[in-house]
């Protein structure tokens, strides 16, 4: 990526949270510098690059690659105004715009956890169906066990039932079914899963985790969190 745009200074960013992993990446740099891959004329090629990591101070929000490059900056990680969006692709627009359905063009990287027999990281063409893609694709629910809900697109999109996943993983899509395709983090959820406890511990999450911006979320979170908690004890 550097060398495609001319530029000569990399970062890896890591939460803050995640100290032994930038531990690890310090040594591999380590590594890549002492064998010339990093560094000045890399491998004789006459390009110079160095790659250093970064950590931050432990915010969510810093997922969001704005909210990223704010932090990096020194600044407090809140996203940006977009557009502009940074993305790169590859393969050029047109060619990239027809993977997915005319509305909804190119490909989206899912993340599924969950109750899946195969979790993991998805590149797949924005419309798949998501009844496919769950029992097909990341091989069904393990142990035999029924559906209950999906998480379609990252803890902050409204959950579907298993009778609502017949349906193309597009944005449209997904708002005609009430949810969203949000930032693709994917959840299933089998037949044993307790709905309130799993509302309750979304809800303690965003309320640890509220950048603080907006005040229905700072602290609308931390009611829903006590209701939620009464709730689950009864």
């Amino acid at each position: 990526s550097g060398r495609a745009f001319d530029a000569h200074r990399g970062f890896i960013y890591i939460r803050g949270e995640y100290r032994y992993i930038l531990d690890i990446m310090d040594i591999a740099l380590a590594e890549a510098y002492d064998r010339g891959f990093l560094g000045k004329n890399i491998l004789g090629t006459g390009f110079d690059f160095d790659l250093i990591t970064h950590t931050g101070a432990g915010a969510y929000e810093c997922g969001e690659e704005s909210a990223l490059m704010e932090s990096l900056e020194g600044k407090r990680g809140y996203p940006r105004i977009k557009p502009p969006f940074p993305a790169i692709i590859r393969i050029g627009g047109e060619a990239y715009a027809a993977m997915g359905t005319p509305k909804n063009g190119g490909t989206r990287m899912l993340c599924i956890s969950g109750d899946v027999v195969k979790p993991g990281v998805y590149e797949v063409p924005l419309g798949l169906n998501m009844k496919k893609f769950i029992y097909e694709v990341v091989g069904g629910i393990p142990g035999g066990k029924k559906l209950k809900a999906v998480i379609p697109g990252g803890s902050s999109c409204p959950f579907l039932s298993a009778d609502e996943i017949d349906i193309p993983m597009d944005y449209d899509a997904l708002a005609k079914a009430g949810s969203m395709l949000g930032s693709g983090g994917m959840v299933v959820m089998d037949e044993d899963t307790c709905m309130v406890d799993m509302a309750r511990r979304v809800m303690h999450f965003y309320s640890h985790e509220s950048c603080g911006w907006c005040i229905p979320c700072r602290e609308g979170t931390s009611w829903l969190t006590k209701m939620l908690d009464r709730f689950h004890a009864g």
